[in-house]
């Protein structure tokens, strides 16, 4: 596997090839991220990664500056999944002065859910996706569900520019007790990471409810909000929504197929923030 540092670099490097798929990352991989690795490889080649921890996408009060930097680890782990081309740049190289142009997502899209709860944060990865896109200019480009607002945002950002990419999705990564891989599950003790699969079991059982012919779908919401609340987490969200665009379902208590469904949720647990969500078969 290669690495590249620059802009200049990277373009040479990939000059003349004509299709080239692209996996995005902040480093701190684990088989999630490798899993998208996979995707990307049976898309296109030459397969091309990266690794930036993009400042604009953390507020003041976020971890940037603790956020877990395991280059080396990640550059074997890379290699073992048939990564061919890895832009790891510095951060001056992709911001050489202020990013003072950014790219405002639709605020129906990007100021709900997470953007409600982390202003600024999709301006911050749309503006590092479009400038990373550019930068590699790949065929294929592989998010993963875990983040769906995100997967989302992006997807609309693709469509609404005319970029030239096909964004795929990947599934979510999970433990043996479910817990969706993240990044940040490393900042869990022991107590907390046994607790932490409370969160995908709540969502569960909206999606079985849902599917069973449950009509009161704010008081799942409430319920589930409650149920982590008792057990030491704060909560942000709990929420079922349209998988097209995260909107709020037109007739709660009815799935059609005209509107699939996915339930999303982020809580604090100790000092580390926990999303996940579940897409919820129609056709119950």
């Amino acid at each position: 596997m290669r690495v590249v540092r620059s802009i200049a670099e990277l373009r040479l490097a990939l000059a003349g090839t004509a299709r080239v798929s692209f996996v995005p990352t902040m480093g701190n991989l684990h088989d999630g991220h490798l899993s998208l690795l996979s995707l990307a490889a049976q898309a296109a080649s030459p397969v091309v990664s990266s690794i930036f921890i993009n400042r604009l996408q953390f507020s003041p009060s976020e971890d940037f500056d603790t956020y877990p930097r395991t280059f080396e680890r990640d550059c074997e782990l890379l290699e073992g999944a048939g990564c061919e081309l890895l832009f790891a740049p510095p951060e001056f190289e992709l911001y050489p002065q202020p990013q003072s142009y950014t790219v405002q997502p639709p605020a129906a899209l990007a100021n709900i859910l997470e953007g409600q709860f982390r202003p600024g944060f999709f301006t911050g990865v749309c503006t590092v996706v479009l400038k990373l896109l550019n930068c590699v200019g790949p065929c294929v480009a592989v998010f993963g569900k875990k983040d769906y607002q995100q997967l989302l945002v992006v997807r609309e950002m693709v469509r609404q520019l005319a970029l030239l990419v096909e964004i795929v999705a990947g599934e979510t990564t999970r433990a043996a007790d479910g817990l969706a891989l993240s990044s940040r599950n490393g900042y869990l003790n022991a107590a907390q990471r046994s607790e932490a699969p409370a969160l995908i079991a709540e969502l569960r059982r909206i999606a079985a409810a849902v599917q069973a012919g449950a009509g009161d779908w704010p008081a799942l919401e409430a319920a589930a909000l409650q149920t982590l609340e008792r057990r030491g987490w704060r909560p942000n969200y709990v929420a079922i929504r349209r998988q097209t665009d995260l909107g709020i379902p037109h007739a709660p208590g009815k799935i059609s197929g005209k509107e699939p469904l996915v339930v999303l949720g982020a809580a604090t647990l100790g000092a580390t923030r926990l999303i996940d969500n579940l897409e919820i078969p129609t056709g119950a």
